[in-house]
């Protein structure tokens, strides 16, 4: 195509004077030649990566544990069980489980998407599930407040359950000496005259 852009060049006297323009080519219009490796597990080679000493099949312990519709779980992506492996969005999300079958567990997260936020549905292997921490002191306070109410319907007294502020902390008088004070203040200037 070169070779033909010259010899046209040189037959049209107003071409001649032209500079080259890659518009000429006839590989301007095809586009990108590289493909877009945008596949289902891409840029996920440090977030599904696993641990020193970590590698290989998970252990029987983590398909022994028994979930129920309700729970929190965490999703943590184990790279080694690619069967129920959710999308890598998902990995370190925490969210409830409203469907229990028999490999898999139906989790349900909420996701940002623009302005509004979805609760998005999926079912996922359970060696990707870890039951969550999230709420581990709220159902503590929950039991210790059952029990206190317990004690005191058993006392007669109505039990307070409600949280408090922490409020200001308590007056203190701090006493001193008078040796023990120092009092802070700028020198006098004193120009020299040498």
């Amino acid at each position: 195509w070169l070779k033909a852009y010259h010899q046209s060049s040189a037959q049209d006297p107003a071409l001649a004077d032209a500079p080259f323009s890659p518009e000429a080519s006839p590989f301007f219009n095809m586009g990108k030649l590289h493909t877009l490796s945008r596949g289902y597990r891409s840029g996920t080679r440090n977030k599904f990566s696993k641990y020193y000493r970590t590698k290989g099949m998970p252990g029987t312990s983590r398909y022994m544990a028994t979930f129920k519709r309700g729970d929190y779980v965490d999703i943590v992506v184990d790279s080694s069980v690619q069967s129920g492996m959710p999308f890598s969005f998902y990995h370190g999300r925490t969210g409830i489980v409203f469907n229990v079958n028999r490999n898999a567990l139906g989790v349900e997260v909420t996701k940002c998407i623009g302005n509004r936020q979805l609760r998005k549905r999926i079912h996922v292997n359970v060696a990707h599930l870890r039951k969550s921490r999230c709420n581990e002191s709220f159902l503590k306070r929950v039991k210790d407040n059952d029990q206190k109410k317990r004690d005191a319907k058993l006392q007669g007294l109505i039990a307070d359950v409600k949280r408090q502020p922490e409020g200001p902390k308590d007056m203190k008088i701090v006493k001193a000496t008078e040796d023990d004070v120092v009092v802070l203040a700028p020198l006098p200037f004193i120009e020299n005259h040498f």
